[in-house]
Formats: structure tokens, sequence, C-alpha cells
């Protein structure tokens, strides 16, 4: 159907659901491992390292499907939100046991929130989908997925003030983004949105100063950072994007221990906080 911001519309999207199967395969996390440049490439005795289930469970369309942005189309499983930027704001994960390599497993997405806002920069719709992902030997994660829909900038208007990172950093780790890596990891994902590939459009069209880093990715290296210092096995991972990293510089990913688990962030080049994240052990 035809995009809207008719709110009785979109709310009515509000229960739609989906199933997905899919296998784990080696390949895969074999290829997002060499992404990663780790030294390990995991096998099928391997539990699949935090969030990359994001690898599986590929929700594709069509060439002719897909919208100006290179993603797909609006009105699928999605609500038809007319507005021109989408962006996967945060999300909130609760882990049960192992996910392993080679195993198959589910995925059952439901829309389970959307709400329309106007705020500083406009409009906005926020839309919150509820993921249930579980493998054919009993793991299982649950996740919220946040989705946020906005008008594109105004040319020439404010920028929104940075934050500042928390201080206190025990680890950190300097990250050398580049093109190749950002297409990888669009190529793993089957990630079409051109903002992470075509430079133009990425600085002419939504207005980014370079290609951006993708959300996922920079989550998935704090959950790495996270589960690479913390003690025992994550049970919760929650994270939330503050503004865009782009493949101009080197970026810091850092974190900290607290009294229950560990809290980490993503800097930029310019020492500003990118993403905040919580990470909690059992």
């Amino acid at each position: 159907m035809d995009a809207t911001l008719d709110e009785d519309v979109l709310v009515g999207w509000v229960g739609n659901s989906a199933r997905l199967d899919d296998n784990f395969d080696a390949g895969t996390a074999r290829r997002m491992a060499e992404t990663l440049d780790l030294d390990t490439l995991p096998d099928t005795t391997d539990s699949l390292p935090a969030l990359w289930h994001w690898l599986y469970f590929i929700d594709s369309a069509p060439e002719s499907g897909l919208g100006a942005d290179g993603h797909p189309a609006r009105g699928g499983f999605l609500p038809p939100v007319a507005l021109p930027r989408r962006m996967w704001a945060g999300g909130q994960l609760a882990f049960d046991g192992p996910l392993m390599v080679g195993e198959a497993g589910s995925k059952e997405s439901t829309v389970v929130d959307v709400t329309l806002k106007t705020g500083s920069t406009g409009r906005l719709c926020f839309v919150k989908v509820r993921h249930e992902i579980e493998g054919a030997g009993g793991g299982r994660i649950v996740e919220h997925q946040d989705i946020v829909y906005r008008d594109d900038p105004k040319p020439g208007g404010p920028r929104p003030p940075s934050k500042p990172p928390p201080s206190g950093a025990e680890w950190t780790r300097k990250i050398n983004p580049d093109p190749v890596l950002l297409f990888r990891y669009s190529a793993l994902t089957f990630n079409g949105h051109r903002i992470h590939y075509d430079r133009p459009y990425a600085t002419e069209t939504e207005g980014y100063g370079g290609l951006v880093i993708h959300g996922p990715l920079t989550a998935t290296l704090l959950a790495g950072l996270a589960t690479e210092h913390g003690s025992g096995v994550l049970s919760s991972f929650s994270f939330r994007g503050v503004a865009p990293l782009l493949d101009s510089a080197p970026f810091r990913i850092c974190g900290k221990p607290t009294d229950d688990g560990i809290d980490l962030w993503a800097e930029t080049p310019e020492g500003a906080l990118a993403m905040s994240a919580q990470a909690r052990f059992g």
C-alpha cells in the first residue's frame, strides 16, 4: 500500500508477524570472523558469538521491490511510514542458552508498538519489533528492536549537539573502518541501505560526512569487547545509537566493569559519544 503518516493506519500494523527459518551455517560465521580479523574461525562445535544471529534470517526483497534508499519498499512486514530516513536506533536482547554454529534455527517477529511524534528535527515514527530466535538445540534469544523513521535534514539546519562519553574506560580498542569493511558487512547481512556503500548518496542525499558505519556492526564490536572481559555467560545486552560513525577516521570502543556487569560505549574520532551499551552476565 502507499506510504502514509495516518496514525490509525500505521498503528494497525501492531500485531503483524512473520516467521523465518534458517541454518547458522559455518561458512557465514567464518566470513564474519574474517571480516573482523579474528584469529579463530568458528566451527560446528562452537556457539555463535553474541549478535552474530543478525547474519541470518535475512528478509530479502527483489531489486524491483527496493526503495530509493536501498531498503525494501515500505508496507510489507513493517508499517508503510511516509518518512524518508529509517534507522535502527537500538535494541534490548535477553539470552537463554547458546545458539550453535551449524544448527537449524527459527525467528518469529512481531510488530509490538508504533508511535508518531514531532521533535525538534521534525516528524518521527518509532516502531518496536519483538524477535524470538530459537536454535534446534534449545538456545534462545528474545530481542526488541527499536526502529526510527524521520524526515531528511533541512539544508543548513543545526546539527544535534554532541554528548560526552562516560569516563573511566578500563578497556579500549581502536577500530579502523574503511569502505571494504562496510561492504563486507553489508554483504553478510544483505543490507542494501546506500548510506553504507554509496558515498555520493550518503553525503549528498542524506547529508552525512562519509559512509556510515552500520549500527549493528558497532553493537557487535561492543558485545565482543564485553564477552572478552566479562565473567560468566552473557545474559542480556542493550544498546542505543547516539551519533553516526563514519568511515573517514578511526574510532574507539570502550568498556568498564560495574557492580552488575559492564558498561560499554563507542566514541567518535572527535571524542563524542556515538553508541552506549550495557552487558550483564549470569
